[in-house]
């Protein structure tokens, strides 16, 4: 093992996997793969900003600094009761079993997925006091693809996937390109994430492709070429970051906001590198969402509120390595990556079409065999 670092804790997002959707029993409707809900009476009423009772969280683990759960405690008299998801499949499934939660932060895709499923709850942006500090200044989230007019959430981070990888073992002259992942210095050595869409879009990035096609020739195409790099990978592994720091790893594809949280724990940052291919990088962002069977909406209102105070945008962003898009916080996460630039998200990276898009069912049936066959070898 390096002496880069000590063994560490798993990657914030190092749980996130990707499979078939039907093997959750979610049955096709509209865009979304949910069985579609009869909308609660009030779901689309305003929820009244008061706290009503514990909240309830739902999120990714570790992705909020326990000192600003503490803050939001004491100072609304409630108790925050956590759960934790692996993927957004398990989140998912989690709530068609009936369970009820007061806030769940999905991304994108799998927003616009519970938006068309009538799983949330409507969000009246004029009702959150620091609104403005988002939509204000990040124009994007006025009205995105994934929720029309932002209706039924709050962007909570921002983050794009490029290629992590330790100068000292492989040197520093890479072309900067998703190529840079069939290195020869690198054979053996290498990780991609352990993310279907993740994965399945680097290769059709290379090849030219939409980043979420779901036709069977380019499928074909994207398979052939990862098949091409089975050779040279270590394994499938989404710990991007420990993998790097204790030398597992000489190259991987990563998140930013994960090679941002390494910066925190390397002993020497001017070991690693990070590149975004220039054939594009992938772009997401995690959501504020309350669902519409929530039994605490205005306690969730609250939180997300709490969240985006400028003190509490700060320690978060300083905790978890992810960009938040709330105005005067961009200083903030540029000094946490100063020594790699190139995890800055800005608002022009959400504008250049690279999100990962919902498909038909048989559409995503399809992705759902190319990355089987991939896993498989």
């Amino acid at each position: 093992m390096s002496p880069e670092a000590p063994s560490l804790p798993l990657s914030r997002r190092a749980f996130l996997r990707t499979g078939a959707a039907a093997s959750l029993g979610l049955a096709a409707a509209g865009c979304g793969f949910l069985p579609e809900a009869p909308a609660p009476a009030d779901s689309d009423e305003p929820i009244k900003v008061r706290p009503d009772g514990d909240l309830v969280y739902f999120n990714w683990a570790d992705f909020v600094d326990p000192a600003v759960f503490a803050g939001f405690e004491k100072e609304y008299g409630v108790k925050v009761i956590q759960s934790n998801f692996d993927s957004m499949e398990g989140m998912v499934a989690k709530l068609n079993a009936g369970n009820r939660y007061d806030i769940i932060f999905p991304t994108a895709k799998w927003a616009e997925r519970l938006t068309a499923g009538n799983r949330l709850r409507r969000i009246d942006h004029s009702r959150l006091r620091h609104a403005d500090s988002v939509f204000g200044r990040y124009d994007y989230f006025a009205d995105p693809w994934y929720d029309k007019d932002s209706a039924h959430t709050v962007p909570f981070t921002m983050y794009k996937t490029g290629i992590g990888w330790r100068k000292d073992k492989i040197g520093d002259d890479l072309t900067g390109s998703w190529d840079d992942l069939w290195n020869n210095r690198a054979k053996g050595r290498v990780f991609v994430l352990d993310d279907r869409d993740e994965v399945l879009g680097m290769a059709a990035l290379k090849l030219g492709l939409d980043i979420t096609t779901t036709d069977e020739d380019d499928l074909e195409r994207i398979t052939d070429t990862l098949r091409s790099l089975r050779p040279r990978l270590r394994g499938f592994s989404s710990d991007s970051y420990n993998n790097l720091l204790n030398g597992n790893a000489a190259m991987t594809q990563a998140w930013s906001g994960d090679m941002a949280a390494m910066l925190g724990q390397a002993k020497d940052p001017s070991v690693f590198g990070f590149e975004v291919a220039k054939e594009g990088a992938p772009v997401n962002s995690d959501c504020y969402a309350i669902p519409a069977n929530a039994r605490h909406p205005g306690t969730a209102m609250l939180f997300i509120d709490y969240m985006l105070r400028p003190e509490n945008v700060k320690k978060n962003i300083e905790y978890i390595g992810y960009p938040m898009p709330v105005d005067g916080s961009e200083d903030t996460y540029a000094a946490i990556v100063e020594p790699f630039p190139e995890c800055l998200v800005a608002a022009t990276d959400l504008k250049d079409d690279l999100f990962f898009r919902n498909g038909t069912s048989r559409g995503e049936q399809a992705r759902d065999t190319a990355w089987t066959r991939v896993k498989a070898g």
